[in-house]
């Protein structure tokens, strides 16, 4: 029986739309009238998911015509190409943007200063710091010296364009780079690095009212700040999922384990539950990813160490495929994410223990399956016809080569290829030819 309306529609006819009312809901920004100021909040690693919210936030607010657009910035750093997309977006912004590095004991470190340096109105909170913006490998190690003096170079370049042309102190902000010279907030007041130091953002709308700023297309905004509707908007619920998503080591999780539970599925049929499983976490490993930069190479060996693993349960290669299928999930992991420089921040690379132990459990996984179907290979048969062979019965008439013998209580035609055997002498089946046996006679000692 279905649930339907007096009209007999389904459910599924109304309860469709409204969840796709709901998700687009969810996914918009906060209605807001026009003239207010529009506030971000961008904390934690600078990363795509980042980029991406104060891309649609800035979007918003031009939408709605904001007065101007504030960015409560807290970050340690991140990726180079995601902060390169932040710089871009607010340089290009049609409404004012305010870089607020808050909350006291926060920080706009490495990629967080290219940020600053790119708003139009620069400010802090006490108790916070600016600075230490040189650049490192993705996963932390040095550079070696070439590919150092190059980001360097490029990053000291960017970063002093970005600060003259917003008439701030271009020479400490190229030792941000060079020298990761850093600062708290009323030495980067002092130091003309920001404009503002302000305890809270109240405060600080009160201090920027009536500051003239230019934006890209030429224009010159005076801000009108205090006493103007505040609107919050935050990260949507599909991006916070993004951002939890959002790292190769649970991309990785996800595909592997997605793999095995497909698997379980194909070997156990019927389950469903797995193979549910399976298929959701293999598409969200694989969504994970397109919000991260990833290797082609890594996600091309991770799935071919995971193909090579299979493969090992249904061909028999003494083990060959499994060391593959391992050494290959290993390199993989390890490619995943490219070396591209970075301005510190976490870390968005695969953990390598987590590689390592993966690999190690879903090679032994398939080594004991691999192991136990070989063994119920080489098992007796318990049912069906063949469980015949193996069996002792007497011969009721002279096989030569064919006649007839009786095994466990039942008739059978008989072949057999050796001597001829008389009736009433034991013999053993061998063999099975449709329904003819094949058998020899049973020598002395045999029991």
């Amino acid at each position: 029986m279905r649930w339907a309306f007096s009209h007999g529609r389904p459910w599924g006819v109304y309860l469709w739309p409204i969840l796709l009312a709901l998700l687009l809901a969810a996914c918009a920004g906060p209605d807001a009238p026009p003239g207010a100021v529009h506030v971000l909040q961008a904390q934690g690693q600078v990363g795509p998911v980042m980029a991406r919210y104060i891309g649609r936030g800035l979007g918003h607010a031009e939408a709605k015509g904001a007065e101007a657009t504030v960015i409560l910035l807290d970050t340690p750093g991140g990726l180079s190409s995601s902060m390169d997309d932040i710089v871009k977006r607010i340089m290009g912004a049609k409404v004012p943007v305010v870089v607020y590095v808050w909350p006291p004991g926060g920080r706009a470190a490495s990629a967080g200063t290219f940020i600053v340096m790119a708003s139009h109105v620069a400010a802090m909170a006490p108790g916070t710091s600016i600075g230490a913006a040189t650049p490192v490998a993705i996963g932390g190690e040095d550079l070696d010296e070439t590919l150092q003096d190059k980001a360097t170079n490029d990053a000291a370049a960017r970063i002093r364009d970005i600060a003259r042309l917003r008439g701030r102190n271009a020479d400490w902000a190229e030792a941000a780079v060079r020298q990761a010279a850093s600062a708290g907030a009323q030495d980067a007041l002092q130091l003309g690095v920001v404009e503002h130091v302000a305890p809270d953002l109240a405060a600080l709308l009160q201090e920027v009212n009536g500051k003239r700023v230019t934006l890209q297309d030429g224009r010159v905004v005076e801000l009108r700040t205090a006493s103007v509707p505040i609107i919050f908007n935050r990260m949507t619920f599909i991006e916070r999922f993004l951002d939890l998503i959002g790292d190769p080591n649970i991309s990785l999780l996800l595909l592997s384990l997605g793999a095995l539970a497909l698997l379980y599925e194909i070997v156990n049929p019927g389950t469903i539950f797995p193979g549910v499983f399976g298929l959701i976490a293999i598409i969200l490993g694989f969504f994970a990813l397109s919000i991260i930069p990833f290797n082609w190479a890594g996600l091309a060996l991770v799935l071919v160490g995971i193909a090579l693993l299979t493969l090992e349960i249904f061909v028999t290669s003494h083990g060959i495929l499994g060391v593959g299928g391992v050494v290959a999930l290993i390199l993989g992991a390890m490619f995943l994410t490219p070396g591209n420089p970075r301005f510190a921040g976490p870390s968005l690379e695969v953990n390598r223990w987590l590689a390592y132990g993966l690999a190690a459990g879903m090679g032994l996984f398939f080594a004991t399956i691999a192991v136990n179907v070989v063994r119920a290979r080489r098992r007796p048969a318990l049912m069906g016809p063949d469980t015949i062979i193996g069996e002792r019965g007497v011969a009721r008439s002279p096989l030569n080569p064919r006649g007839f013998v009786m095994i466990k209580g039942e008739y059978w035609q008989a072949e057999t290829e050796e001597e001829e055997v008389q009736p009433g002498e034991k013999v053993i089946v061998v063999g099975r030819e449709g329904l003819r046996l094949k058998v020899r006679k049973q020598r002395g000692g045999e029991e």
